[in-house]
């Protein structure tokens, strides 16, 4: 089963075919998602530093509102759109746009998460 690191935020061991944004689900790891995770925005941007050969190719849709996050890079993917199709370990970073995005859709948990290790 494939395991999705968190950089300071956790680890989760998924099923293969579930997405980036899936595993920070099953976590509680603070991945914005503010479409519901259908690829309308671009809350759920993450840096992919190890394992993107692990996942699904980026279509035109993504590429496209990847354009419209902030401090895109080359390993940056939308979590939504990120399916791991093969056993492996991923690293991913959540951007800071996300974090925000998060906070803003759950403002219960504002200022509650604090980076691990």
């Amino acid at each position: 089963m494939p395991l999705v690191r968190f950089t300071g935020y956790g680890e989760a061991t998924v099923d293969v075919g579930k997405t980036i944004l899936d595993a920070a689900q099953s976590v509680g790891a603070p991945e914005g998602y503010a479409c519901g995770g259908v690829c309308a925005c671009s809350t759920c941007h993450v840096y992919v530093k190890k394992g993107l050969d692990l996942l699904s190719e980026m279509e035109d849709e993504e590429n496209d509102m990847l354009d419209k996050a902030f401090d895109v890079r080359a390993d940056s993917r939308l979590g939504c759109q990120s399916r791991i199709l093969r056993d492996g370990d991923l690293e991913v970073e959540i951007t800071r746009e996300s974090l925000q995005a998060y906070e803003n859709e759950h403002p219960e948990m504002r200022g509650k998460y604090v980076k691990r290790g």
